[in-house]
């Protein structure tokens, strides 16, 4: 399942974040990557330790765990601290698969990539190129959106960021172990619970409603990993 959450950040907080990254000291993307990645990456990274990571994890984890339709997608255990990159000037990274477990700055306890989330802080109108995009068996799937908004995929998924070659591509990304770790499940229990919110905004808390909502508890209660 591939999700567009808008307006993830409001345009405060967004432009806070700008503010932040603009003073920031960026990092050859390359120090964090594998050695396959090496040579399909060319991006600038925000290191870990500086000053300004801190709060910028705080505004994007904070908006992350308040939103309801990334919690109903993605049904987080554990969410990786994000990361911010930037591109510019040819900048790219191509096709790959996120590596199946991170590990936290410092930290020995390994998380399960489940589910990456991309969140956008320049607007499609201020870099060209810079798309991402995410393959599954249903095709290519296309994503450049307003700064503040989030789209939400299966790490499982083969995706790239093409050149940007006109101004700066600067995001947030992330990865999320989720109680459910198959996607398929994962987007049932979605549109399970999408189903009940529609259904009750229309007939209220009826049997129907409930029962179904039961049926959604009892799934995750057989599905989810803890």
């Amino acid at each position: 399942m591939m999700l567009h959450i808008p307006e993830l950040l409001t345009r405060d907080q967004v432009a806070e974040c700008r503010h932040i990254l603009a003073n920031a000291q960026w990092q050859d993307g390359l120090a964090t990557a594998g050695i396959q990645a090496a040579q399909r990456k060319q991006n600038l990274q925000l290191p870990e330790g500086t000053p300004a990571i801190a709060r910028l994890r705080e505004i994007v984890t904070g908006a992350l765990l308040n939103n309801p339709l990334f919690f109903s997608a993605a049904l987080p255990q554990r969410i990786l601290p994000p990361f911010f990159n930037h591109y510019e000037g040819g900048g790219f990274y191509g096709n790959h698969v996120d590596n199946a477990i991170r590990y936290p700055h410092g930290s020995q306890a390994g998380i399960r990539t489940d589910v990456s989330t991309t969140i956008f802080f320049t607007d499609p109108d201020e870099y060209e190129g810079g798309d991402l995009f995410v393959d599954d068996t249903y095709g290519s799937h296309q994503a450049k959106l307003p700064a503040g908004d989030a789209i939400v995929y299966p790490s499982t998924s083969l995706h790239r960021v093409e050149p940007v070659t006109k101004g700066a591509r600067i995001c947030s990304f992330l990865w999320t172990q989720s109680m459910i770790r198959d996607d398929w499940k994962r987007t049932m229990m979605f549109d399970l619970d999408c189903t009940i919110q529609k259904l009750r905004q229309q007939v209220g808390d009826s049997e129907e409603v409930v029962a179904l909502t039961a049926h959604y508890h009892n799934l995750l209660r057989q599905w989810a990993e803890m």
